[in-house]
């Protein structure tokens, strides 16, 4: 890196000077222009590159190790971590959404799309009567050819008959129900817990039997308040990280 940086930060930008020197050195993590365990510049060599103060950039590289980007070697300096990709939790998006505005490659493997006889809990969540015909739709998340995480998700047969004609491989399903459907997203519920890996699960996801995997149930309404996806999300918490920001206020 060299002082072409300055131009790449301004006082005057909407987000603070860390946040854009941090954006630009994740850029530089997330496309591989700086591979795995890679040193990246000093305090001191960023500090000519971008034209701040120390307290700047360290709050930046902080940051960037707060969220496992980078790791500090006393006396060596920063290095590139394994990249581990996260996804806001804050935010209604599908993965494919949340990961390519971070820079990592996604694709899905889609195990089965079933219709099934809905059960009592499943069938008030998405307010229809049990045994009502669902569509159940099985894949394998993955992002940098990883698997990271499990999604079963629960549509109405209308629906699902739709869903099953599409790219799901490499499309999400909130995208396509919003875009190619037309129908705006409102709002999801969600609740969360840890389960042990049952056998299906650890080798859909390629860890051992009885891993720690984090399970969220998630509801997610329709702008006009109608339920319209139930899932379950079985994720890998060594590949892959959930973030979330609560205000006091």
């Amino acid at each position: 890196m060299t002082s072409n940086n300055q131009h790449l930060v301004s006082a005057q930008a909407p987000k603070p000077l860390y946040a854009q020197i941090k954006e630009t050195l994740r850029r530089h993590i997330v496309d591989g222009t700086w591979k795995e365990h890679a040193r990246i510049p000093s305090e001191h060599e960023l500090m000519a590159s971008f034209g701040v103060s120390r307290i700047t950039v360290r709050k930046a590289l902080s940051d960037l190790t707060h969220e496992k980007l980078i790791f500090k070697v006393p006396g060596k300096g920063a290095f590139v971590a394994k990249p581990m990709p996260f996804q806001e939790l804050a935010r209604l998006q599908g993965l494919g959404e949340a990961m390519s505005s971070l820079g990592f490659a996604t694709h899905n493997r889609v195990v089965s799309i079933n219709t099934v006889a809905a059960d009592a809990a499943t069938a008030e969540k998405l307010g229809v009567p049990p045994g009502s015909p669902f569509t159940e739709i099985k894949r394998v998340r993955h992002v940098n050819r990883e698997p990271i995480s499990l999604d079963v998700t629960y549509v109405r047969r209308t629906l699902g008959e739709r869903l099953a004609r599409e790219d799901l491989a490499t499309r999400d399903i909130f995208v396509i129900i919003e875009n190619d459907y037309g129908i705006a997203l409102g709002h999801a519920d969600l609740t969360l817990d840890a389960i042990a890996a049952s056998a299906g699960i650890a080798a859909l996801l390629r860890v051992p039997v009885g891993t720690a995997i984090l399970r969220i149930e998630r509801l997610t309404w329709s702008a006009e308040g109608e339920p319209l996806d139930f899932e379950y999300l079985y994720c890998r918490g060594d590949a892959f990280r959930f973030r979330l920001r609560l205000d006091r206020n």
